[in-house]
């Protein structure tokens, strides 16, 4: 099952993709989407062009996205949300299903709490996944986010299974 993170922003949108299967998760690419400090509408309309090019390039079965977070300026939280529903479009044209995980359980579900910071999360996603280097914060959390769903549904998995 290939998986594609995406941690939007309106300047920078990391994204992560990622292979999860029976033997663990596998790291297949991670980077950056950069659109600069220009208009917002032309950053926006960037963004989802580059996103729909990552779906057609590593043809993900699924995307997990960070949802929104209250900021405490709003226009920050209102550039924040254009930039997600920028990247959701380009993500979902193609009838890819999106799910959605708030920061904390992100964190949690890849360094076991939280409230943890960057270097945490970006550390962990090295150990975790076999990257070697540094790895950017935007891009360890796309791939933190793509590491949170394929647990989460590994273990819908489980508790389907247990079901039947």
């Amino acid at each position: 099952m290939r998986i594609l993170g995406l941690d939007p922003g309106s300047r920078v949108t990391g994204f992560g993709v990622i292979d999860s299967g029976p033997a663990g998760p596998h790291y297949v690419a991670s980077g950056c989407i950069r659109v600069g400090n220009g208009e917002i509408a032309a950053r926006l309309l960037a963004i989802h062009r580059e996103v729909g090019e990552l779906v057609r390039r590593y043809v993900p079965r699924e995307v997990a996205i960070e949802r929104v977070f209250m900021h405490r300026n709003p226009d920050s939280a209102l550039k924040l949300g254009q930039a997600r529903g920028a990247a959701l479009c380009g993500a979902c044209h193609d009838g890819l299903e999106v799910f959605e995980y708030a920061p904390r359980a992100v964190k949690l579900a890849v360094t076991g709490h939280g409230g943890a910071d960057k270097p945490q999360v970006q550390h962990m996603i090295r150990r975790l996944l076999g990257v070697q280097g540094r790895i950017g914060s935007d891009a360890a959390d796309a791939l933190a986010i793509a590491l949170c769903h394929a647990q989460h549904r590994g273990r819908a998995a489980l508790r389907a299974g247990r079901a039947a």
